[in-house]
């Protein structure tokens, strides 16, 4: 599967901040524009995406996230920053569930969630089916779903986002027969 450009920006600015980079997830630097607000030098996401792009293709990739409500520019000291907002975080870490989706657990278990969201939840159903898709569930049976795949921590982090963790059981199991 393609990423979009946006989606793998968004994905290795989460590696950064996963990778403890940055406090906080807050990318700051010492110049006004958009582009500069993030140091080349001391930045390694645009560091690879100034490379491989033109600098009119940054920003432009800059402009769809901050209209898109996934980064916000922010002034803090003097200083420009960009930082990821709720959307953003959430969209990074689905498109994480797609890149790490392919990795089978190396205990060879299984993960298995069961859930149920009162019926007047209806957006937050949707929300987490998306999560259970997005991330290689499959349907078991009705709010039984089963991955082989290494994705138990995004599935947590992305459920604990949503406020979706009290609806949900999750289960390491040895194997479906």
């Amino acid at each position: 599967m393609k990423l979009s450009i946006t989606d793998q920006f968004l994905y290795d600015l989460l590696v950064l901040i996963d990778e403890g980079a940055y406090t906080a997830g807050k990318l700051f630097g010492p110049r006004r524009s958009i582009i500069r607000a993030l140091p080349y030098h001391r930045n390694p996401v645009l560091e690879k995406y100034r490379k491989e792009k033109s600098a009119k293709a940054l920003r432009k990739i800059i402009y769809y996230l901050k209209t898109n409500n996934y980064i916000k520019v922010k002034s803090l000291e003097g200083n420009k920053g960009i930082m990821l907002t709720s959307g953003g975080i959430a969209k990074a870490l689905r498109t994480s569930m797609v890149i790490e989706a392919k990795q089978k657990r190396k205990d060879g278990k299984w993960i298995m969630i069961i859930f149920d969201v009162p019926q007047k939840y209806q957006k937050s159903r949707n929300i987490l089916k998306s999560i259970l898709l997005n991330s290689g569930y499959k349907l078991l049976q009705q709010s039984v779903w089963v991955n082989p795949y290494d994705v138990y921590e995004k599935t947590v982090a992305l459920l604990q986002h949503h406020d979706l963790e009290r609806y949900v059981k999750i289960f390491i199991i040895e194997a479906i027969r």
